[in-house]
């Protein structure tokens, strides 16, 4: 497919993700409408001026009358569903929001697409937390979603209700599950690489809040963004259409190893860091299974955790200096 001047509906186009899948879109010359909710000046989208490229609709996923209209007014034609409530402890603390967002907010999404004659592709963002906690590593596609804490419920119900509306109406969607983005712009300093970063280059001691041996799949957001366009791509192909696919740089690393490959990117294996063991909810175990996503569409990762955690290094040293 040709992504110039195809009409694109990104939700959620201010966070980590959608920022920097709106920038690759508008280099692609595609007519981008973002969906905003929250204004967030410090965005990668907003701080680089690409917002000033695209067309901007102020609202939020839950007004289904407010999706149908954007949908329908900017006659779109592919739309990549990224907004939700992402983070883990808010997800514990605030549960209805967070089902409001990630559940409601999904079958408004897929409603609207199956009700407009123009939308030809719809990619739903849902998690490797969809599947809960399993007792076999990597997870892969065939997999029961049985999330249990709040957060993994929600992305377990994005997942299911994506395959009702593809095996009930044919609706051209597919799901994506994907580990912990990291890059350059995640403003959300309670996660552990910004905050590590920002620990480190204020002289502090990164805090870990489990007890540093949870394994999590970290995943490089410039690495995603070009995952989710090529699987837009490859859905000119009826059969990948339905599909779910995790993407993965399928490493397996914990908490504490990772901090400590940060420290040492940094260069400040002064500032050892500090466990907390307060982690509540949360799974001890994650990693994915990409080999679908590269038998099936014929891809794989750009960049290695240490060139992706170099380049968000790089982003956030120029991110405070500016401050």
């Amino acid at each position: 497919m040709q992504w110039k001047d195809t009409s694109v509906l990104v939700t959620g186009c201010t966070g980590l993700l959608g920022s920097w899948m709106c920038k690759e879109l508008v280099n692609r010359k595609a007519n981008v409408v973002g969906l905003i909710r929250d204004w967030v000046p410090r965005s990668v989208l907003i701080n680089d001026m690409f917002i000033n490229k695209m067309n901007v609709v102020r609202g939020d996923v839950t007004d289904f009358q407010a999706i149908e209209r954007i949908i329908n007014e900017y006659e779109v034609e592919v739309v990549f569903h990224l907004a939700a409530q992402t983070i883990v402890e808010i997800a514990n603390r605030n549960p209805l929001s967070t089902f409001e967002t990630n559940i409601k907010g999904t079958w408004n999404i897929l409603e609207a697409c199956r009700r407009a004659p123009t939308v030809k592709k719809i990619i739903v963002a849902s998690s490797d937390k969809a599947y809960g906690d399993q007792p076999m590593l990597p997870y892969d596609e065939n997999m029961p979603l049985q999330g249990t804490h709040p957060y993994d419920v929600s992305k377990s119900c994005t997942d299911l209700i994506a395959k009702t509306y593809y095996t009930t109406y044919g609706t051209p969607v597919c799901t994506t599950r994907c580990g912990n983005f990291y890059g350059g712009g995640d403003l959300n300093f309670n996660r552990i690489i910004p905050g590590t970063i920002r620990s480190l280059f204020n002289n502090e001691h990164p805090l870990i809040r489990s007890d540093g041996s949870y394994i999590r799949d970290y995943f490089y957001v410039e690495d995603g963004v070009h995952a989710y366009l090529h699987l837009a791509e490859k859905m000119d192909n009826a059969n990948i259409i339905g599909e779910a696919f995790n993407f993965s740089n399928e490493l397996q690393i914990s908490v504490l190893e990772l901090v400590e490959r940060i420290i040492s990117l940094t260069k400040k294996e002064n500032l050892k860091p500090k466990v907390l063991g307060v982690a509540k909810n949360e799974i001890i175990h994650q990693s994915l299974s990409a080999e679908k996503a590269r038998r099936i569409l014929n891809w794989k990762p750009m960049y290695t955790l240490d060139e992706g955690l170099e380049r968000t290094i790089k982003w956030y040293k120029d991110f405070f200096e500016e401050v």
